[in-house]
């Protein structure tokens, strides 16, 4: 079957679009036949990867960084006949910045790599996140981490990751914090929040939010807690890159755990996130549920 190619030029600050030309030769090097549309608005990609679906496209391989697959993803969903039905099968072409998701599945960076991967076709169901009434793929989250993401976005004299880096540090010296109350399967905890990170993946911003996730387990790894101080989240901000031992989630102050259900009332709103797409409003509360094996994802 033909497959479809979604690509989002702006990801990686329209670097996505000036590396398509190498990506397209990856893909016809490995004898992917395909064909291509391109978003050209905000919500596009959801648009075009339902159409492609109810086409009869297949695979959808999603060109570009983790938003831009989380809203392929999304558009998958729409094109599917109930809540349960298995998505994709997707593929992923990495164009974007950090590329998260790409690392938790172990994908290969390197776009020949990538379109190699895809010729393939060797496929496995991976979970699939849901807040409120958006799918994720990764990540998603509340407080600091969405609230780094708007500095994050108005930083543009400093590429690559770099940018997550000091868009954190500037987002801590404004010190955002709320009080709340989060509830999980089998637990809840009510006080103060610097920050809620829902991973399905490890890794957001190249940063380990949630350093124990693992797509494939049927739950949703939720970090969570409070720094008193700029220091203590200075401290915690370099044990982020720590993946294995030595993780911020260490810290006092700071919890993980692993549910299948998480609701979150913050007493002010806060700017939100899902897949490093910022929403629209700043929000108050959340509900999150997992999707066991829901999205058929192309892998190695």
């Amino acid at each position: 079957m033909t497959a479809k190619v979604i690509l989002n030029p702006y990801s990686n600050r329209w670097n996505s679009q000036k590396r398509w030309p190498q990506a397209e030769a990856a893909l016809k090097a490995a004898g992917v036949d395909f064909e291509l549309v391109v978003s050209e608005r905000k919500g596009h990609l959801i648009e075009l990867a339902e159409r492609a679906v109810r086409d009869g496209f297949s695979p959808i391989i999603a060109a570009g960084g983790d938003g831009s697959i989380g809203d392929v993803a999304n558009g998958l969903a729409r094109a599917a006949r109930s809540k349960k039905e298995t998505l994709g099968p997707l593929g992923i072409m990495p164009l974007g910045s950090a590329n998260d998701l790409v690392y938790s599945l172990g994908l290969p960076t390197d776009l020949n790599e990538a379109a190699k991967v895809i010729a393939a076709g060797k496929t496995k169901a991976m979970d699939l996140g849901k807040v409120n009434d958006k799918y994720f793929v990764n990540n998603s989250g509340a407080g600091l981490e969405p609230y780094t993401t708007t500095k994050h976005e108005r930083i543009h004299w400093i590429k690559g990751m770099g940018r997550y880096l000091v868009a954190a540090v500037w987002a801590i010296m404004d010190k955002p914090e709320w009080r709340g109350t989060v509830k999980w399967d089998d637990g809840s905890y009510e006080g103060l929040l610097s920050l809620v990170s829902v991973g399905n993946g490890r890794r957001t911003g190249g940063f380990f939010m949630t350093p124990h996730a693992d797509p494939f387990d049927g739950k949703l790894t939720l970090a969570f807690g409070y720094r008193g101080t700029r220091l203590g989240l200075l401290t915690a901000l370099p044990k982020a890159f720590n993946e294995e031992e030595g993780s911020y989630v260490e810290l006092e102050g700071m919890y993980e755990v692993h549910a299948t259900r998480i609701s979150i009332h913050l007493d002010k709103p806060s700017p939100a996130h899902t897949d490093g797409e910022l929403f629209s409003e700043w929000i108050k509360d959340f509900e999150y549920e997992i999707f066991p094996k829901r999205l058929n994802m192309i892998l190695p």
